[in-house]
């Protein structure tokens, strides 16, 4: 046997000596990547469960966030009017009177309304009467007041008397423009708005009489109006002094676009009669209440008197 041979054999008496070796694993070829290993994420720490306590704490307190961050859109500034103190204190207006029976009925009304209008998700009132001169527009004026004194409310209080426009009048001041330019389209909805000086208050007055009152009430542009003040701000009170009932079709074509009604009456002038047809035609609205004006019951002779 030659050396080779000798070599050879002796290499495999030894492996078979040794006995089988384990496979080395396999390793890839340069040209071939290696996947890394998979990472497997760790798991998410489960958060403890809220009470129904928290929970409704919590739920109250993000309403209110979105209420105030809602409330804070400013779309343009209201222009600042000012108003005539002389003929506030005439027109029996809050901020200028100082009897406590008027404050206190005003009061007692801003209640049951808030009351009604929260039980039945409701922010827009439209204020009407039977007939001229039973003070709907007092009664207009002075609940949109009274209703922004609560600070959970921001107030609009708009003159859709288009016929006899009065509310600037009772503020005593001129306004450039109002409710007549936007419908003849001179006018955006921003433009209109004026501030008195009351706080959370603002107003779209209107000095331009208009013949065909029910036609423009109805109108798409007044429904777009509506709609930018209801939906705007869903903290807002949207307050219509509407035209007397009995006179004109107004308030009834315009009654589809809000929510609720309220009539009022005077006693002493506004008759049973009156009362019955108003009744009547209100029959298939949401009508809030009825105010009582000047009720003989309160002692200065300027009391309210509110029923369902």
């Amino acid at each position: 046997m030659g050396w080779i041979d000798k070599a050879l054999h002796e290499a495999r008496q030894k492996r078979e000596s040794e006995g089988p070796k384990k496979k080395d694993q396999a390793r890839p070829k340069r040209s071939e990547k290696v996947a890394p290993p998979e990472v497997q994420p760790a798991p998410k720490p489960q958060q403890p469960k809220s009470s129904p306590a928290v929970q409704a704490q919590e739920a109250a307190k993000s309403r209110a966030q979105v209420s105030q961050l809602r409330s804070n859109q400013v779309y343009k500034p209201a222009r600042r009017v000012e108003v005539n103190n002389q003929v506030l204190q005439q027109n029996r207006i809050l901020t200028a009177v100082q009897d406590p029976g008027i404050t206190s009925a005003y009061k007692m009304l801003r209640t049951r309304v808030l009351q009604r209008m929260r039980a039945n998700n409701w922010n827009s009132l439209a204020v009407t009467s039977t007939a001229p001169g039973d003070g709907k527009t007092t009664t207009s004026i002075n609940l949109a007041i009274s209703l922004a004194k609560n600070v959970n409310h921001n107030v609009f209080l708009v003159d859709l008397d288009l016929r006899r426009p009065s509310i600037h009048r009772y503020f005593g001041f001129k306004p450039k423009r109002g409710l007549g330019d936007y419908l003849l389209g001179k006018a955006s909805p921003e433009d209109i708005v004026v501030d008195p000086g009351v706080e959370r208050l603002n107003i779209i007055p209107n000095d331009h009489p208009f013949d065909n009152s029910s036609e423009q009430l109805s109108s798409p542009k007044m429904l777009k109006l509506v709609e930018y003040l209801t939906t705007s701000d869903p903290s807002r009170i949207i307050v219509f002094d509407t035209p007397p009932l009995l006179v004109t079709d107004d308030m009834l074509a315009f009654s589809p676009y809000i929510d609720a009604i309220m009539l009022v009456v005077s006693e002493g002038k506004t008759k049973r009669e009156e009362i019955q047809r108003a009744t009547h035609l209100l029959q298939d609205t949401n009508v809030l209440g009825t105010v009582l004006n000047r009720s003989s019951e309160s002692a200065s002779g300027y009391g309210y008197g509110y029923y369902y």
